[in-house]
């Protein structure tokens, strides 16, 4: 992202010099703060829910003897953690640019979603050696108070998760929210499920295995983000965006022969950037070309920051580039 600046300036300044440059900044006219803003009440009510939740799941698993309930309740405290950081990096994303930050924190929700991750894996680690232990050593388990207390878990983690399901498609944080909740709807589905298992078989080790089960369940689940939030982070074209659709489409604009130095990054979880050259040797088209462009590239594409450099010399622009 920086070395795109640098390299994109750096062609402004000589580009003067011949007084055949020019560089276009445009942003599309909207409202960028669209996304994270609206869920403050959702992550108020889904944090208030589940802690107390965490906190009756704890006392009961360890009265009852249920690992599942235990590991449920270690993973739920885990997503109330996540809520917290996924409220605050959006929180953080809405504040304004100045000469540090020039995009503001808007990458601090990129930044959230990693540290989601890396929680959850730790989660993860420390429920898997807890349930190898509980397989070598089974212990006795209330299987009603299991089924009681993760018979709530369902109505609390489904609750929170529709709380969510609105943002799901366009922002990573919020995508996170959702799915970490529709998993634990899930698991603790698993866990009546195991509760009734053990109470009709007396068989112990249906409640380490379900616990094993959660454990893989939270892992297929974190991986995902996980990738998606490092792809992020190394500043790599957004999933949604077709690299190559879109230098056919600036390619295809009129007056334009060529393009070069194309880069499509993610600037947080809900804003993506785009910088490029363009050889047009017939002149610059004027600054209504550089607005349409900006705009189409938004509704087109949903790339909400462009800048554009327009060069009308080949082998002035392949001499410093080439």
């Amino acid at each position: 992202m920086h070395g795109s600046a640098h390299h994109s300036h750096d062609h402004g300044s000589d580009a003067r010099a011949h007084g055949i440059h020019g560089h276009d900044h445009s942003h599309h006219g909207h409202d960028h703060h669209h996304g994270p803003a609206s869920y403050g009440r959702a992550f108020a009510i889904g944090i208030v829910l589940n802690t107390g939740f965490v906190i009756v799941e704890t006392v009961y698993g360890l009265l009852s003897g249920s690992m599942a309930l235990v590991a449920d309740a270690g993973h739920n405290l885990s997503d109330v953690l996540g809520l917290l950081i996924a409220w605050g990096a959006t929180i953080l994303a809405r504040r304004s640019a100045n000469e540090r930050f020039t995009y503001g924190l808007k990458s601090s929700s990129i930044l959230a979603a990693l540290i989601n991750a890396a929680m959850l894996l730790i989660a993860i680690g420390a429920i898997a050696v807890e349930t190898i232990q509980r397989f070598l050593d089974p212990e006795p388990v209330s299987s009603g108070t299991m089924i009681f207390v993760a018979a709530i878990g369902i109505v609390i983690n489904g609750f929170t998760a529709l709380l969510f399901m609105g943002g799901r498609k366009s922002d990573l944080n919020i995508r996170g929210a959702y799915l970490h909740m529709a998993a634990d709807a899930l698991v603790s589905l698993g866990v009546v499920l195991a509760g009734i298992a053990i109470s009709l078989t007396g068989l112990l080790w249906i409640d380490p295995l379900t616990s094993l089960v959660i454990v893989i369940v939270i892992t297929l689940g974190t991986w995902g983000l996980l990738r998606e939030a490092v792809k992020m982070s190394l500043l790599a074209v957004p999933a949604s965006i077709d690299h190559g659709q879109v230098a056919v489409y600036l390619r295809g604009q009129p007056g334009v022969a060529d393009i070069h130095d194309l880069h499509i990054w993610s600037i947080s979880t809900t804003e993506t950037a785009l910088t490029a050259h363009l050889l047009m040797p017939a002149g610059h088209p004027g600054s209504a070309f550089i607005a349409g462009l900006s705009r189409d590239l938004h509704e087109h594409f949903q790339i909400d920051h462009v800048t554009v450099q327009i060069e009308v010399d080949q082998d002035d622009a392949c001499g410093q580039t080439c």
